[in-house]
């Protein structure tokens, strides 16, 4: 059996735009993911609402910084066969980055995190997924709005400058945005429809990586 860390933020934790809450266990990405490779692998769902690439985001109790985390995780599930990261979106506030080629330089050092941690008992390292997350849409939520003003524009660079890194370094790459698109309730998150589309979407391409 394989074993597959996905690791995001609100749109991997399954936040409801409806709310306040989450979708159901069954309508979250990696629960459909799971859900299709059945007893081929082990999907973990890793995902932290307002979680960046690696900028530090003060405003919540829990650390957001995915780079400062993903060490702790990776000897946490260790052995692991494939990381799929979906990052990028918080990044596109204005008051933590705001521009996307700063969530490509984090996509860039999570990649050298996971290739260079020291997994235990010589562990090998393992494969890994980018996925660019579905571009932000417009709202009529004033402050969703305000928190994510001009990232819009700019997190629709997100898909061609994460497939430019993974042909770099050698990752699979799947653009979300290809099958999912964000909610007009807030311009961020997913319905449950979305999520799922994810989930299904994503299958074939981790049944390649890991030649199930």
């Amino acid at each position: 059996m394989k074993t597959i860390l996905c690791y995001g933020d609100s749109l991997t934790y399954g936040h409801n735009a409806e709310g306040p809450g989450r979708h159901p266990y069954e309508d979250r990405w990696p629960s459909v993911l799971q859900a299709r490779l059945g007893e081929a692998a082990r999907v973990i769902p890793e995902g932290l609402g307002g979680r960046t690439t690696a900028f530090d985001d003060w405003v919540a109790g829990a650390d957001r910084n995915g780079a400062r985390i993903l060490p702790t995780l990776l000897a946490t599930h260790a052995p692991l066969d494939l990381v799929i990261i979906m990052l990028g979106t918080n990044d596109m506030k204005p008051f933590v980055c705001g521009r996307a080629v700063g969530a490509k330089q984090g996509m860039e050092r999570l990649i050298q995190i996971i290739r260079g941690h020291p997994y235990p008992f010589d562990y090998k390292v393992p494969a890994i997924l980018l996925v660019s997350p579905p571009p932000l849409c417009a709202t009529d939520n004033s402050d969703f709005s305000a928190m994510f003003e001009g990232g819009a524009a700019e997190s629709r660079k997100l898909a061609p400058l994460y497939e430019e890194v993974a042909g770099q370094a050698g990752c699979a790459f799947f653009d979300a945005g290809a099958v999912a698109r964000t909610t007009a309730l807030d311009g961020v998150h997913l319905d449950a429809e979305n999520t799922r589309a994810i989930g299904a979407g994503l299958e074939p391409v981790v049944r390649q990586v890991l030649g199930l």
